[in-house]
């Protein structure tokens, strides 16, 4: 039974972090696909961001991502982050106990989740693989009394907060980005009306969950970007833009090598612009999928000292490619399997330092980079227009000088990694409480849900914090 319930919704208005009148901080568990993931910065740098505001930030990552270049903010979380493999005796226990405990509502969850993802084999068993262990996630989520769960991601990381939910009746929102919610939307209704509430990255988006979901949970889905630490993605303090035609123009693509990144297209694009006689580098910043794929077309168009192929780098260096750099641009084009971008965070941290961008005008891009203001937009997968773009900016500094900084200032209004993530945690206060727990098709309550049957949420003690919650 639990103790003397703690009030996790005092507000944090201290810009140190430290909760108004010394009351205990939000407790609140971050549900994602991977960690520690280079490319999902944006998710390691918004729990940062909601500690320093005064929340306590637990992490259940769905799978580990192990690679040799890493953030070095990330070791922090990474310590602290409860990895777990797909079955255990911990799984294993955790499972037993809720179907011993609350028969009815594991057993609905086990059916709702594989009619629910009946008809993509990628969700379907991506759910079955994940589910056991998000059991173990909600019986270790009660033991540490957590107050809200918010995830990265409409798909599996959704599904997760859902079912944690539905087992224990603890509150949860989620964060739509791109592909996650563009490619696939199997059950996003469900998920949409049970969560708390909905952020999603851009207007965009949002539009296209109430278009899915219904008018009636517009109110439920705010927009809240994401944001980037406008204090360590600044500019050095002089960047000499007065070369005027004496370059070679320096161009960045800070992008993972998949597809939908349109790198194909800007290799293009630094062809033409060679032969027009514009003299250039450009450094493409990330890993991938498609490395081969790229470094063959670099060399079938001769290009090789000219596009580089830099590979991952951690912020630091991230920071330094940016820094040399005259121009940002990235050419993002819709795949055949649906993926498209939301608004990428690459681009706001080049616009934070300072930079102008060129980039493709879909999606929630335009929401981002104002055309003509703070960069160029062009349409995708069209290489000319692309060069077109880039060889305006390199024949004009004035114009590279001018875009850069009002980029910086809309970033700093539109895109502060600090506001945005103050938003997500007003949301979380403000909201306090249970939502209604819905079935998988979203139309009515579930009669097997924790919260119909009374059970509420089970927990033990108050402060009770072992190291290993699944024991029972």
């Amino acid at each position: 039974m639990t103790g003397v319930p703690r009030d996790p919704f005092s507000r944090l208005d201290s810009p140190s972090g430290t909760p108004q009148d010394g009351g205990p901080a939000p407790r609140v568990a971050y549900v994602m696909s991977r960690f520690p993931k280079l490319t999902e910065t944006f998710v390691l740098y918004e729990m940062l961001a909601l500690e320093a505001e005064g929340a306590d930030v637990e992490i259940f990552p769905l799978l580990r991502h192990r690679s040799r270049t890493r953030h070095p903010e990330a070791d922090h979380l990474v310590s602290k982050a409860r990895f777990r493999p797909f079955i255990s005796p911990s799984i294993l226990r955790a499972n037993w106990f809720f179907l011993r405990r609350h028969t009815r509502a594991y057993l609905a969850l086990w059916r709702d989740v594989v009619f629910g993802t009946w008809g993509s084999a990628n969700f379907l068993l991506g759910g079955i693989g994940i589910l056991p262990k998000v059991v173990l996630f909600a019986r270790e989520m009660e033991r540490l009394e957590v107050d809200h769960v918010h995830a990265h991601f409409a798909n599996h990381p959704a599904l997760a907060a859902w079912a944690i939910h539905r087992l224990t009746a603890i509150p949860y929102s989620f964060t739509a980005h791109g592909s996650d919610l563009h490619v696939e939307r199997r059950m996003l209704r469900s998920k949409v009306q049970s969560a708390q509430f909905v952020a999603t990255v851009s207007e965009y988006n949002r539009n296209l969950i109430v278009e899915e979901c219904g008018e009636d949970v517009r109110e439920k889905v705010a927009v809240i970007h994401c944001g980037v630490d406008v204090e360590a993605f600044v500019p050095s303090a002089v960047r000499d833009e007065k070369e005027g035609a004496n370059l070679p123009l320096r161009l960045v693509c800070v992008a993972s090598l998949e597809e939908v990144k349109g790198h194909r297209f800007l290799i293009q694009a630094c062809r033409l612009l060679i032969e027009r006689g514009v003299d250039l580098q450009c450094e493409l910043v990330g890993a991938g999928p498609h490395r081969k794929r790229l470094a063959r077309a670099i060399t079938e168009a001769g290009l090789e000292g000219k596009v580089l192929l830099m590979g991952s780098l951690p912020r630091p260096e991230v920071l330094r490619a940016l820094d040399r750099a005259h121009v940002a641009v990235l050419a993002s084009h819709p795949t055949a399997s649906g993926k498209r971008e939301g608004i990428p965070v690459a681009l706001m941290e080049a616009m934070a330092m300072r930079l102008p961008v060129v980039a493709s005008a879909l999606s929630g891009i335009p929401e981002l980079v104002e055309h003509e203001e703070s960069g160029l937009l062009v349409p995708p997968g069209d290489p000319s227009a692309l060069a077109d773009a880039l060889a305006r900016l390199a024949g004009n500094p004035d114009m590279r000088e001018r875009m850069g900084k009002a980029g910086r200032d809309r970033v700093l209004r539109e895109f502060n990694l600090r506001s945005t993530a103050g938003e997500i945690l007003k949301h979380i206060e403000r909201q306090g409480g249970s939502a209604p727990v819905a079935e998988a098709g979203g139309e009515s309550p579930d009669q097997f849900s924790p919260g119909a049957l009374g059970l509420g949420r089970v927990g033990s003690g108050a402060g009770d914090r072992p190291s290993d919650p699944a024991t029972e």
